[in-house]
């Protein structure tokens, strides 16, 4: 799980859960993005509007509620999520098993230089108390942080008054979960306001990736910022954008279709977000793993 030296983004529509009615089902369908984002190291999810004049505002809060609690290791959910209908079905989410999802919830399982993320518990004279996930918090001394504010630490000392220092995420060699953020518009000034190196769309009427594969490649080793976008299977890039006067390739690099031939009518945004990560993998590896 050796962490990537650039920073891997995707991109989904708000309308993702919108014609599914029950809630149990929106929390599955949610859940195979959060596991499939885990699985191919992406860094950061961003849920943009893609219905013209439609308030997605409860659709893109849904999204973002759930993926960030898949996101928050297990014994820190119920300090920073508080119980909230759209909460209800969570149980049947799928476990990320990420590095900082640990399974170890004993002090003498723990490693000097290991990294936890942890919620601060309390202020004391000597520093903040933290909560790892073990019988007893860890003391970060001489730091005072706001209670329930989430922190990653790397421990320090163990025994009966174990330590720990804050850490950066930059220090971590291993995969660290991704952050959720929802986009305020639509997907064409999205990309128009950040600084990404490469924006590769999806689409079924994009080129197949192995005949662009070559180019691609080139773009990706130069690259530090990626974002892989989807759209909708009733709606797709070509026509979300067009609603903001953006032809595609005026805001993506690349548009590429990852599942030639497809056999259905229509690939849900899941499953394209699944075949398009496994496929855009092999990338920095060259077009003859694409080839096998």
């Amino acid at each position: 799980m050796q962490k990537r030296d650039y920073e891997l983004s995707i991109a989904i529509p708000a309308s993702l859960v919108s014609d599914v009615p029950h809630l149990r089902e929106k929390t599955v369908k949610i859940g195979l993005v959060g596991r499939t984002a885990a699985i191919f190291c992406v860094n950061e999810i961003i849920v943009f509007p893609n219905l013209h004049g439609t308030d997605q505002r409860r659709d893109a809060n849904l999204l973002a509620t759930i993926l960030a609690y898949m996101e928050t290791p297990q014994y820190l959910r119920k300090r920073l999520f508080k119980i909230k209908p759209e909460l209800r079905y969570v149980g049947i989410l799928p476990p990320l098993r990420t590095p900082h999802h640990p399974t170890a919830n004993r002090i003498k399982d723990l490693a000097v230089g290991e990294h936890r993320e942890g919620v601060v518990l309390s202020l004391t004279e000597a520093g903040s108390l933290v909560d790892i996930g073990v019988e007893r918090p860890v003391l970060i001394p001489d730091a005072e942080f706001p209670f329930n504010t989430r922190v990653t630490v790397k421990v320090t000392k163990l025994g009966k008054r174990p330590r720990a220092i804050l850490a950066g995420h930059d220090e971590i060699k291993e995969y660290w979960g991704y952050r959720t953020t929802v986009s305020e518009v639509p997907f064409g000034q999205l990309v128009k306001n950040r600084s990404f190196d490469l924006v590769i769309a999806t689409s079924r009427h994009g080129t197949p990736l192995i005949e662009v594969v070559d180019k691609l490649s080139k773009r990706w080793e130069k690259s530090h910022e990626i974002l892989v976008a989807f759209g909708a299977p009733t709606q797709g890039l070509y026509e979300i954008v067009a609603y903001e006067n953006f032809k595609l390739n005026e805001v993506a690099h690349f548009t590429v279709n990852t599942i030639p031939n497809q056999g259905t009518e229509t690939v849900r945004t899941e499953e394209a977000l699944c075949a398009s990560l496994a496929i855009l993998n092999l990338i920095p590896f060259g077009k003859k793993n694409l080839e096998v």
